[in-house]
């Protein structure tokens, strides 16, 4: 009766649609993004201490600009004085977010004590856009949500917010400061605030 049973299973299972049985194992192209980060972002803080902070930004460098949209991600934190600032100074300015992002990664990750990225495959729609949901579990397994809102930029799915616990845009926060230095000091004024700060947390080690 067992084997009967066994053969049925194997039977119904068998007649399954592919894709049915192939959805957990497809990953979500925004999922996905997330996932070849977090992998490359593990790596160099594995290799922390070997690196030090100038190579781990060299080694971020590229591994943030592939899921990253950088360009967008400097406009909707500037917010609308963006329209008003010459091609030349959102181009510094974009260089400047650039910096200041690889920075805090190479500063803020700088070891490996067995933290674990957790990426949930079940990725949510927001409009166009999709919000990919992860955590970061520490190695004294405090639990860190890491949300991030993804937008096609060409051909990819890219990151256009960070929420921190879930909830926090990290643009959000950034956007008063940056809207009232650009105000009160113009765009090369912001230029010159975000890479004196960069420098700064450079020189820490």
């Amino acid at each position: 009766m067992k084997a009967i049973l066994s053969a049925i299973l194997i039977a119904l299972l068998a007649c399954l649609p592919l894709s049915g049985r192939l959805a957990a194992a497809d990953a979500d192209p925004a999922a996905g993004q997330i996932e070849k980060f977090y992998a490359a972002l593990t790596d160099t803080m594995k290799r922390g201490k070997e690196l030090g902070l100038e190579r781990r930004y060299r080694v971020l460098r590229p591994v943030i600009a592939a899921p990253f949209d950088l360009p967008a991600m400097t406009q909707l934190t500037v917010g609308p004085p963006w329209s008003m600032i010459s091609d030349g100074d959102k181009k510094a300015l974009i260089d400047a977010f650039e910096r200041m992002t690889i920075a805090n990664y190479a500063k803020n990750f700088a070891s490996f004590n067995g933290e674990q990225f957790v990426v949930d495959p079940m990725v949510k729609m927001r409009g166009q856009d999709k919000i990919v949901e992860s955590k970061l579990i520490g190695s004294d397994k405090m639990v860190t949500p890491f949300n991030y809102r993804m937008h096609m930029a060409g051909d990819k799915w890219k990151v256009v917010d960070i929420y921190l616990n879930g909830t926090i845009s990290q643009l959000a926060l950034k956007r008063a400061d940056f809207s009232s230095t650009v105000a009160s000091s113009g765009a090369q004024g912001l230029v010159k605030k975000i890479n004196a700060l960069v420098d700064m947390q450079m020189a820490g080690g």
